[in-house]
């Protein structure tokens, strides 16, 4: 048994040799056997905007889809703004299209991926299909939601379209780009606007629920898949922004931050339970969704990460890939009333890597892969407690929270993250 977590890193990070999405794949085989047989592979990242992490993504997916069989992109994006990008991908509409159909989202590296799939998919024996799996509008608006609810039920169900027009009426009143926008304006509501919107949003749940066989034998079973699980959806947002309400205001309930990212991990088996046998997915989003253990900021607990919620229902076909870096830059996102989505993304300097950190533990250049699974076996489970986090940190046990760490050595803030 190695006698330090370093001194096994030096003997065990596979190195890499290049971020080129396009160039040969060869350096990432080891991945194979380290994923071993994972039906869902989380690729993280310690902040979103980063050159270096979107263009490791990229080769990523483009490796488990060609050499591993990976049929599906599961992504840190709206559930229900997902299937239009899904159709373009498979090749519906024009290649310009694509900007039009993510125009008001956080551009959080989309572009690529989907570009390379809809290229691919032009000629593959097997596609591969994009999924969305966050709240709408990343808890920007909950419309993206709603409003195609409301023309579902103008068609199965028009008694019920009072509730749901009022929902998306209060909803329209804070609507933004991003949560930083919408939370803000959801607080400013009168406590009596909040109140019948959560109570539309449960009554129309409640409803779904209740006359299921009604709606499927007049809508067809996907039909009312997709839209329950939409109405789910806006029901989340609502909460987080109570959620995000009392944590500012200093009276939020323990791990409250949670709704949203238990819905990510139920629309990840959402896609899973109707997606032909065998199907494996890779699943993009930032390091404090994917990881395995509670989040914790202050002391405090804020959240159990989607994650979480994966290794709970999935055990070892859930495979976490944390990506960092240990010099460079990374985007710094700060609040500002003033900003499309309510931020700017101030390019920060990293600071050295901190005593007890993954980044510090990492030999060399940095530049390479390394597999916790293992590193959990040989090093008897001591390993790191704390890993990147935007230009801070995360509190975490690094071995247990992922199963993997890909290091890119060093991290760029993306050109236009303001645009």
């Amino acid at each position: 048994m190695t006698d330090s977590f370093p001194d096994w890193l030096r003997a065990n990070v596979v190195p890499l040799t290049h971020l080129d999405p396009e160039a040969p794949l060869d350096d990432l085989e080891p991945l194979r056997g380290i994923i071993g047989d994972a039906r869902v592979v989380a690729l993280g990242e310690n902040s979103h905007f980063i050159d270096e992490f979107a263009r490791m993504r990229e080769r990523v997916l483009r490796f488990l889809a060609e050499r591993c069989g990976f049929t599906v992109l599961a992504f840190e994006y709206g559930f229900s703004e997902g299937f239009p990008l899904d159709a373009w991908a498979g090749g519906e509409g024009a290649d310009t299209a694509l900007a039009g159909h993510v125009a008001g989202s956080i551009p959080v590296g989309l572009d690529g991926p989907l570009h390379w799939m809809r290229r691919y998919n032009r000629t593959a024996a097997r596609p591969v299909r994009f999924a969305g799996i966050d709240i709408p509008a990343a808890g920007g608006s909950l419309l993206p939601a709603l409003e195609p609810v409301v023309e579902y039920l103008r068609e199965v169900d028009p008694e019920a379209l009072p509730t749901a027009e009022t929902a998306v009426r209060i909803a329209a009143t804070f609507a933004g780009g991003s949560g930083a926008v919408a939370a803000p304006a959801w607080a400013r509501l009168p406590a009596a606007e909040q109140d019948a919107l959560t109570a539309a949003l449960t009554r129309l749940l409640l409803r779904f629920r209740a006359v299921e066989p009604l709606y499927v034998s007049r809508g067809g079973r996907h039909g009312y898949d997709v839209a329950r699980w939409r109405v789910e959806g806006a029901c989340r947002g609502d909460y987080t922004f109570r959620a995000m309400a009392g944590l500012f205001a200093g009276t939020g309930l323990t791990a409250d931050a949670s709704a949203r990212d238990v819905y990510m991990a139920e629309s990840v088996r959402w896609h899973l339970d109707r997606a032909e046998p065998g199907t494996r997915v890779v699943l993009a989003s930032h390091n404090a969704h994917i990881q395995t253990e509670p989040i914790y900021f202050g002391g405090l607990l804020t959240a159990l990460p989607m994650g979480r919620h994966l290794r709970a229902a999935l055990g070892d076909d859930y495979f976490a890939m944390a990506l960092t870096s240990g010099t460079g830059n990374t985007g710094e996102m700060r609040l500002d009333d003033g900003a499309r989505f309510g931020f700017v993304v101030d390019d920060t300097p990293l600071a050295p890597p901190e005593e007890g950190s993954v980044e510090a533990a990492w030999p060399g250049s940095g530049f390479g892969l390394a597999d916790l699974r293992r590193a959990r076996r040989e090093t008897a489970g001591v390993g790191p407690d704390r890993i990147r986090m935007h230009s801070g940190y995360v509190h975490t046990p690094v071995l247990e929270a992922f199963d993997g760490v890909l290091n890119t050595g060093t991290s760029t803030v993306v050109e236009g993250a303001n645009d």
